[in-house]
């Protein structure tokens, strides 16, 4: 390794551990206004609103994602449009959360109008003397960072503390909200995540698209319910007369007993049927049943409710299509 290269690496640990003190400083920092903070948002009745000038504006956009990912609804604004118009989206009941190391950049020309429209400010600042920290409700003082950049000008550490605060902000208004899973499937259905917490109520085929006969019909009844089942239909579930699952019957059993012998066709489904079939609670997330498909090379699986009755079948087809079940080759 050249001296040039050592020298590049051994200033880049230096910025990085910078960074990881002004993080120490900040959670040092945490204190009673933190919670008068957390207690705002929590009770806030319209929207959050964040902003800021600059690099502390491009934070303020990441928090405002965060909290609105996480059950707190809210927006970012640039301050300069906010002075020629868009002040107009803020209203009574709203929380205006200002992000400015500063505390003396353009975000401060939009406070008293802000107050006087009944808003509740939040400042985050690096400087609880400045004009913005003057202006604010509460004031989340992040401390005297020095910038590792070599002229100590570019906002690096400070904006990385800025925004470790408005994540402990986020998601302790989060926690504080019991916000759960099923709320958090809600707001991500795209992409992994939204696939990952993909209810099997969302993705299986509702008893009127599902194949199923009482375990006292024939089997030449049951494929004629399939026949009649829209979509392809695999199998056919067998219930009790409370509607109970009580079996299952493949087209690959069929085809296994048709081999050996084809009277069983006029024969009951109860003769016939697999027992105590493998299936999935109702309310249950589509990845498990994926991996009960998986783990038993079996291509659908029923749904049932607390009672054990039908309440519709997961095919392997329909998860391929939410790519819950990728094709191997």
């Amino acid at each position: 390794m050249s001296n040039k290269e050592a020298d590049d690496l051994e200033f880049a640990r230096d910025v990085i551990q910078s960074e990881m003190r002004a993080l120490q400083g900040v959670a040092d920092r945490l204190g009673g206004s933190f919670q008068r903070a957390v207690d705002v948002i929590f009770a806030c009745t319209g929207r959050v609103i964040v902003t800021g000038i600059g690099k502390a504006g491009l934070i303020g956009q990441k928090i405002s994602a965060t909290l609105a990912s996480t059950g707190t609804p809210s927006y970012s604004i640039h301050p300069v449009e906010a002075v020629h118009g868009d002040l107009g989206r803020i209203v009574e009941g709203d929380v205006v959360l200002a992000l400015s190391n500063s505390g003396e950049t353009e975000v401060v020309e939009l406070l008293p109008t802000v107050k006087r429209m009944g808003a509740t400010i939040i400042a985050v600042t690096g400087d609880p003397a400045s004009r913005l920290a003057k202006h604010a409700d509460v004031v989340l003082d992040i401390g005297r960072i020095e910038e590792p950049c070599p002229l100590r000008l570019a906002p690096s550490a400070s904006t990385t503390a800025m925004l470790a605060l408005g994540d402990a902000l986020a998601l302790t208004v989060a926690r504080r909200r019991k916000f759960d899973k099923e709320q958090y499937a809600l707001y991500h259905p795209g992409g992994e995540i939204g696939r990952n917490l993909l209810r099997v109520e969302e993705v299986m085929r509702r008893l009127d698209q599902c194949a199923y006969v009482r375990a006292g019909a024939t089997v030449i009844e049951a494929l004629e319910r399939i026949d009649r089942t829209p979509g392809r239909a695999g199998a056919v579930c067998v219930t009790d007369d409370a509607g109970r699952l009580v079996g299952i019957f493949t087209d690959g059993d069929l085809r296994r007993r048709v081999r050996q012998d084809t009277t069983f066709l006029k024969g009951s489904m109860s003769a016939v049927m697999t027992r105590n079939p493998k299936s999935i609670k109702s309310g249950g997330l589509a990845h498990e049943a994926a991996n009960i498909l998986k783990k038993h090379k079996i291509d659908e699986l029923p749904v049932v409710d607390d009672d054990g009755k039908l309440c519709g079948v997961v095919d392997i087809q329909d998860l391929l299509a939410v790519g819950l079940l990728p094709l191997e080759t």
